[in-house]
């Protein structure tokens, strides 16, 4: 044995090993997100179980022996696993229901297949004519063509696709209320399981194009190794965040409360009618409150909960109005900008540029040009 492949064996081993542990850690029943985490501790189990087959062909086990027979390929589940994972990790509530099971049929292919082609060891003599026209073709189809990894990294690239739309379009939730940030580590481990699928099937096809996929031990290692680590990353990823919450739960409120808050809220949009509070640059929440007679807390409960906003969005979503009013005003022609974003209640040009973006998706130029 090479010294390069005990290199690997202690690399594969070690990612194995770590994605073996923190999978039955995961697979506990605990925290808000617990559903998304087995599935996550399936992603690292099934990634253990493939690196733990691929050290084992290092010690020349599973070519064309016993355990060839015995060890099947489960390389098409990764990507229908981790869209799941993503797809209950954003909203708790989520179950899997019968139509959901059809992402999983690729895998069942794949282990009929597998089972199909390995049992044609058993009629083959050395001749085409022992194998039946299906027996022969699959297994061509399985063996000497990238098939089966062509397929594995479509399907990832499809899921991890789809991931990211989830993500990017995250549905609205009635009981929870989602962290903001809480979600960037999920959307770094769905790109960079993105960009590995890529790479691969680029090599692969490179591969059998131009070198008759003969090249596959070359990079077959580099490959592993890449799977391994990202095992261990999204282990340690999922471990250290395990009892941590991407929402927080929305307090149902009784009718007297929604009664008590609708009441602030109105006052709250009358004086700043009225009064034209927001135009003050050093408001904040306790003014406001006591401008009310008003305890914070309740102000602050009232904006989240009836005008569904945050105290700061709330005032610069009434100044940006300000200024579009100011704006069609013909004497504006005589002011910058930025003197008429002051009078409206801005204290600095950054907290102008900030909220316009932040609230408009666009640039404060385009105040002036939609007027």
């Amino acid at each position: 044995m090479k010294s390069i492949d005990y290199i690997l064996i202690v690399l594969l081993s070690v990612g194995a090993f770590q994605g073996i542990v923190y999978g039955c850690i995961l697979s506990q029943k605990k925290g808000m997100h617990f559903y998304a985490n087995r599935f996550l501790a399936a992603i690292l189990l099934f990634f253990s179980y493939r690196l733990l087959v691929e050290t084992s062909k290092i010690f020349g086990y599973g070519r064309y022996d016993f355990w060839y027979q015995v060890l099947l390929e489960y390389n098409w589940i990764y990507g229908t696993l981790l869209f799941f994972f993503v797809k209950s990790y954003a909203n708790p509530d989520f179950r899997l229901k019968k139509k959901d099971y059809i992402h999983f049929l690729p895998v069942v292919i794949e282990i009929i297949w597998s089972f199909f082609i390995k049992s044609q060891n058993f009629y083959w003599d050395g001749t085409r004519e022992s194998l039946s026209w299906l027996g022969y073709y699959g297994y061509m189809a399985w063996m000497l063509y990238p098939t089966m990894y062509v397929i594995s990294s479509a399907l990832l690239i499809y899921y991890t696709s789809r991931s990211q739309q989830l993500l990017s379009h995250l549905p609205e939730l009635t009981n929870y209320e989602r962290i903001e940030g809480k979600l960037d580590w999920i959307r770094r481990v769905v790109i960079v399981i993105k960009i590995f699928a890529i790479i691969y099937i680029i090599i692969i096809l490179i591969d059998y194009f131009f070198f008759n996929f003969a090249s596959n031990l070359f990079y077959g290692h580099p490959v592993f190794i890449g799977m391994a680590i990202i095992t261990y990353w999204l282990g340690i990823e999922g471990f250290s965040r395990r009892k941590d919450s991407a929402l927080k739960p929305i307090q149902q409120l009784s009718s007297k409360e929604q009664k008590q808050l609708e009441e602030i809220a109105a006052s709250i949009q009358k004086v700043m009618s009225e009064k034209a509070l927001f135009k003050d640059p050093e408001l904040t929440l306790s003014t406001l409150s006591r401008k009310l007679n008003q305890k914070p807390y309740l102000v602050t409960k009232s904006l989240n909960n009836i005008l569904q906003k945050k105290f700061t969005d709330y005032i610069n979503e009434l100044r940006i109005e300000e200024v579009k009013r100011a704006l069609q005003n013909p004497k504006s022609k005589n002011y910058t900008l930025l003197s008429i974003a002051y009078d409206a209640g801005f204290n600095s040009k950054a907290s102008f540029n900030r909220a316009v973006k932040k609230i408009t998706g666009k640039s404060p130029s385009h105040l002036k040009s939609n007027t």
